[in-house]
């Protein structure tokens, strides 16, 4: 699949799970059941790859990951943010998903559903998280401007520092699950 391919998948995947969630403005009525929405007051990031791929990650837990900085700017609050966080792949590849030279061929079929506890849901191409494949980076943030991030963002969110706007920046973040769209 060329990467013009893997962007259209990615954007239609992104669309299609645009809908499943509410939003400001976004109606209820016309959606299909969507799974009951997590608990605000998780304070975890469960991540899943495969039935045996699997893990668990609390803020305390990503500590002992390196930490990557990202500035980015947030149209909601009309002023330049700066993430600090753990990247994506980094979880990622704890778990054995392909990254780097191993991510070719049917590994790029496969994308990540972010789901925030109110249930909103975004959706990032596998090549768009592989900072070998893709210039931005996309970080399971734990801070923002040096300080944990409050109850209305996290304790963790997701970063994605290359979107022209903060679409995909997903608050309260509580899963991360990987898909094939074979």
């Amino acid at each position: 699949m060329c990467g013009l391919q893997a962007v259209s998948l990615a954007v239609m995947l992104s669309l299609a799970a645009w809908g499943q969630a509410p939003g400001p403005g976004r109606s209820t009525s016309a959606q299909a059941p969507t799974t009951p929405t997590p608990d605000r007051s998780v304070d975890s990031l469960t991540v899943s790859a495969g039935p045996d791929q699997r893990g668990l990650f609390t803020p305390a837990a990503l500590r002992d990951y390196p930490h990557q900085t990202v500035t980015i700017f947030d149209h909601h609050t009309n002023a330049s943010e700066t993430y600090t966080g753990v990247l994506l792949m980094d979880l990622l590849a704890h778990l054995g998903v392909p990254h780097g030279k191993d991510l070719h061929g049917k590994a790029l079929a496969e994308y990540v559903v972010a789901t925030g506890s109110d249930g909103y849901k975004v959706v990032l191409a596998l090549g768009e998280i592989d900072p070998e494949f893709h210039p931005g980076q996309v970080l399971v943030a734990d801070s923002m401007d040096g300080k944990p991030l409050g109850p209305q963002t996290g304790p963790l969110r997701l970063i994605v520092s290359e979107d022209k706007r903060p679409a995909r920046s997903v608050r309260n973040l509580v899963s991360i699950e990987i898909r094939s769209a074979d």
